[in-house]
């Protein structure tokens, strides 16, 4: 079984009698990739900064590597990396600057190299003489990645890392996360609103509301828990046959026009329903399946609608 590279333990943090992380216990196995989601205020931010040290808990444990944070602080910082859309580096300097910078603080051979690898990586060779802060949100992103990739890190700690980025270099990003993993078992942590990127990266999935772990599961879990999927029928026919025997079925329908319901059922029902349609004289012209998707989860948790299964 594959060492913890990270495990948390009873993490609490309270400000002014406000209860930010509630408890949370969980843990991150070497070349796993775990999403941490859930709603604003959820605890996601308040429990990384916990996890990098610029916040104490009141409570609770952080182990790194299998050695306690506190104690083993240097060296647990030394084999991980943190990048967010909303942090920065020093503004004043240049791109080129801050990464030479960055890779004195981590002791990393062959400087020059490693920085123009980078460079090239996240495609900003042409701006690596430009000074940080007059730099557009989407290059400044880029710059944090690169620097959060230059001690080659076990670990990353990815808060809202591509929140900044175009479509197309936000996937490119995701790609080169699932490389790192591949090649070299780099751990992720990673929190995003965006669904599908998550889905599309990750293993395992937290979702926190109010500062407790709701639930804990893969993408797929989570989206098998929610059940029915979505059918949608474009049809020619009577409508008030096409609703007779809906609602016989005792399925939840809307109709966004006239010609096309919308039924909610167990993917298994589909068959006989379109078949039953078909023997009514209903002239069935498209059909769309929506399958729930891990987005479909997140709103219902932050519209306070999930319950624990």
């Amino acid at each position: 079984m594959s060492m913890d590279v990270l495990s948390v333990s009873g993490l609490t943090k309270q400000y002014d009698g406000y209860t930010a992380v509630d408890h949370i216990s969980f843990s991150i196995k070497r070349g796993e990739i775990v999403g941490l989601l859930g709603p604003n205020g959820a605890g996601k931010t308040t429990t990384i900064q916990m996890l990098l040290g610029l916040t104490l808990p009141n409570d609770g444990g952080i182990s790194y590597f299998g050695k306690n944070f506190l104690q083993n602080r240097e060296e647990s910082l030394s084999r991980m990396n943190f990048a967010s859309s909303y942090s920065a580096v020093q503004g004043r300097m240049t791109v080129y600057q801050n990464l030479r910078i960055y890779a004195g603080l981590y002791g990393v051979n062959e400087t020059d190299k490693v920085i123009r690898q980078l460079l090239d990586l996240m495609d900003i060779v042409s701006i690596k003489d430009q000074v940080f802060w007059k730099l557009s949100s989407g290059q400044k992103t880029r710059v944090i990645l690169a620097k959060a990739f230059i001690n080659n890190p076990e670990l990353l700690l990815m808060d809202e890392p591509t929140a900044s980025l175009d479509p197309e270099i936000a996937e490119k990003v995701i790609e080169i996360l699932l490389d790192m993993r591949k090649s070299r078992g780099v751990s992720i942590l990673y929190t995003s609103h965006d669904m599908e990127e998550v889905e599309a990266l990750c293993d395992r999935v937290i979702f926190l509301d109010h500062g407790k772990i709701l639930a804990e599961d893969t993408p797929l879990g989570f989206t098998k828990r929610i059940g029915d999927c979505t059918l949608i029928v474009t049809f020619d026919g009577e409508q008030k046959t096409v609703v007779s025997h809906v609602k016989s079925k005792k399925y939840a329908y809307k109709f966004p026009r006239d010609e096309v319901i919308e039924v909610s059922l167990p993917e298994g029902d589909i068959p006989a329903l379109l078949f039953d349609l078909g023997k009514k004289k209903i002239w069935i012209t498209n059909i769309d399946v929506k399958k729930p998707r891990l987005e479909d989860v997140f709103l219902q948790i932050a519209k306070g609608k999930y319950e624990l299964r």
